[in-house]
């Protein structure tokens, strides 16, 4: 079983005793073999853990650094035979100076200390009285539980397959955090042992904070931070475990709970190694900083099989859920809409014509135009909507076009295309009965003719509307429904078409045009190029041709964003759409997804123009260069023996 880079880490926040460390160090015991039979491959606890944090001047007494010390090594003893890495606090002397840091342990071995850099002496924060800054000690080596371990914040780690470093709670309020340099060191995962006390107000800060170094680091962070048991004399620490992934939070701990609790999740190694590598910003970065290397530490413990996933995997990964979608929705329309008032703009065109279908696309491309022209001060009229009925042209898509154009107060023109192409069939000696793809593509081919010269007429542009998810199957007729003078949906893939089409509807329409848009949301989505069945319903769907779209946006997603191969695709794919595809299906439709993809890349290569609107784009000129003549061989041989 692969392990498709996933790791298994978590954050463990026992009860404590003050000045207790054998009670401390049995509690951290019971932690440690949870974490190790629920497959944690490394677990981090909060800074001080084995003594308690709140200790005050008992820190300068040499019985309490040495109980810390003695119960550490007997803690080695008792869990040698636990295949898990665990990070700990606790005070280390170090000549004449006392460290607070954090020890790195595996296998009854430490394998290094970290000491704390930035040592807070301000408000409630008294640690200089105590201890010393690694910035002042140097570095080098300690002497811990009977032998010499190497010591210092050029410490790197690797175990399961990721490389992790360690930083200590306000090291990461600083103005260039350890965690900075130790993730352009390689560290792919950074734990942080935190003793951050409790204020309203300050959780937020403390997520935002993990979240955005996560996120600026490219990288996994887990968060450990002191809970019950800490004295309350003058503050109240909040039990606070936190992971996040490149800003993506993927665990959280129930704050100010008085039992133990240990909080995990997999990071996506490599996910954010795809990140990194697709950054110039963070290589070139990285290249400064490996003049000076930092030592890595090596535990031979191998990357563990990943049967299934803890964390969550949206089978909609282009559309977020919560306030989080309409404040996307909000965005992506307002980029749409910028892009098209500045292109019709600079050209000093006179109309905006669109061909209206009735479809999704064409819906969204339309609202688009009538919110730019609102905004350019522009009478809606000026948009020319262009209805053409063809030979697989339904009643209900047909009706829903001119309803809508109507009610958006938009030019309304009807151009049947049903003469003009079998006048075209009998130019080139094609039999209309023959309903192959020539006979679909004259239709396609005809109304963009019909839009391009309308425009012509009336000093306009085509608008285009097909969005992201057929440029990536190449859906579309080459120098069809493919061109146009502006393609405004160029960006946005089909399962979130749906959802800003149903979010304008209330937010950018009236009630009329609100329900003539719900109808066309729950309209089967199709070309309409063959004719109907014989109770006129829609004859020809898309998602029985081609595939399920909420499949193919997931494939495509991972594939552009991370770079993913079919066998990781195949098992996250599994894990998002568990309830609603099997797994022959999802494979199925990967195997088209691919040959799709790789075969339809000559269209991509000569897109119009259209404004890139989330993480992934096909733009020849922007994200997506790529060869039409490239082989999907070893793709499709990876998605063929999947099992």
């Amino acid at each position: 079983m692969n392990h498709f880079g996933f790791v298994k880490v978590a954050a463990g926040v026992p009860s404590v005793k003050v000045a207790d460390p054998a009670y401390n160090a049995a509690q951290l015991e019971e932690l440690i073999v949870r974490a190790a039979q629920e497959g944690v491959r490394a677990v981090v606890f909060p800074e001080l853990c084995l003594t308690g944090y709140t200790c005050g001047d008992l820190f300068l007494k040499p019985l309490l650094v040495n109980a810390a010390e003695r119960v550490l090594a007997a803690l080695l003893r008792r869990t040698e035979g636990q295949d898990i890495v665990f990070i700990v606090g606790l005070p280390v002397a170090a000549g004449s100076a006392l460290l607070n840091a954090a020890a790195v342990c595996y296998r009854g071995e430490i394998l290094g200390v970290i000491p704390k850099t930035c040592l807070p002496n301000y408000k409630e924060f008294y640690e200089q009285r105590w201890f010393t800054s690694s910035l002042e000690w140097g570095g080098g080596e300690v002497d811990l539980c009977g032998r010499r371990v190497p010591a210092g914040t050029d410490l790197l780690f690797e175990a399961g397959g990721m490389k992790f470093g360690v930083e200590i709670c306000e090291d990461l309020w600083s103005v260039v955090p350890p965690s900075s340099r130790l993730s352009l060191q390689g560290a792919d995962v950074i734990f942080n042992l935190s003793a951050s006390n409790a204020l309203a107000g300050k959780n937020a800060y403390v997520r935002s904070l993990v979240g955005q170094q996560s996120a600026r680091c490219l990288c996994g962070y887990v968060y450990a931070s002191s809970g019950f048991g800490e004295s309350t004399t003058d503050v109240v620490f909040g039990s606070n475990a936190l992971i996040y992934e490149n800003g993506t939070p993927l665990a959280f701990s129930q704050r100010f709970s008085q039992e133990a609790q240990l909080v995990s999740a997999e990071i996506d190694v490599e996910r954010l190694r795809a990140e990194r590598m697709a950054s110039t910003t963070f290589r070139s970065d990285a290249a400064y900083e490996a003049a000076e290397p930092y030592e890595l530490i090596e535990t031979g413990m191998p990357p563990a099989p990943v049967m299934s996933l803890s964390r969550a995997v949206s089978p909609l990964p282009f559309v977020p859920k919560g306030s989080m979608l309409e404040e996307n929705c909000q965005e992506i329309f307002n980029i749409q809409v910028t892009g098209l008032a500045t292109r019709l703009a600079h050209a000093r065109a006179k109309t905006a014509v669109i061909g209206v279908s009735g479809g999704l696309d064409s819906t969204l491309a339309l609202l688009v135009c009538a919110k730019t022209f609102d905004r350019l001060d522009l009478p809606r009229k000026g948009i020319i909507g262009v209805t053409m009925p063809g030979f697989g042209t339904t009643d209900r898509t047909y009706q829903n076009a001119l309803t809508l154009m109507k009610s958006l107060g938009v030019t309304v023109r009807e151009v049947d295309i049903t003469q003009a192409c079998r006048q075209h069939f009998c130019d080139i000696g094609h039999d209309e009965k023959n309903k192959d793809i020539t006979y679909e593509n004259t239709q396609a081919r005809e109304r963009t003719q019909v839009l391009m010269d309308i425009a012509n007429q009336t000093g306009g542009l085509v608008i285009g509307t097909g969005d992201l998810s057929e440029l990536a199957l190449g859906w579309a007729t080459y120098n069809g429904d493919h061109m146009s003078m502006y393609g405004v949906n160029a960006g946005v893939p089909k399962t979130l078409v749906r959802s800003l089409v149903a979010w304008a509807a209330q937010h950018e329409t009236g009630k009329k045009t609100q329900a003539v848009l719900a109808d066309i949301v729950d309209t089967p989505i199709s070309p309409e190029l063959l004719p109907a069945a014989e109770n006129g319903a829609i004859s020809q769907k898309t998602e029985d041709l081609v595939g399920p779209y909420e499949l193919h946006d997931f494939f495509l997603f991972y594939f552009l964003r991370y770079g993913f191969g079919p066998a990781k695709i195949y098992f996250l794919a599994k894990q998002a759409f568990d309830k609603k595809f099997a797994p022959g299906v999802i494979k199925k439709w990967l195997k088209v997804f691919f040959r799709r993809f790789f075969a339809q890349q000559f269209k991509r290569s000569c897109l119009p123009d259209g404004p890139k609107v989330g993480s992934v784009s096909l733009s020849p000129r922007g994200d997506w260069r790529m060869p039409s003549d490239a082989s999907a061989e070893a793709w499709l041989a990876e998605a063929e023996n999947l099992r």
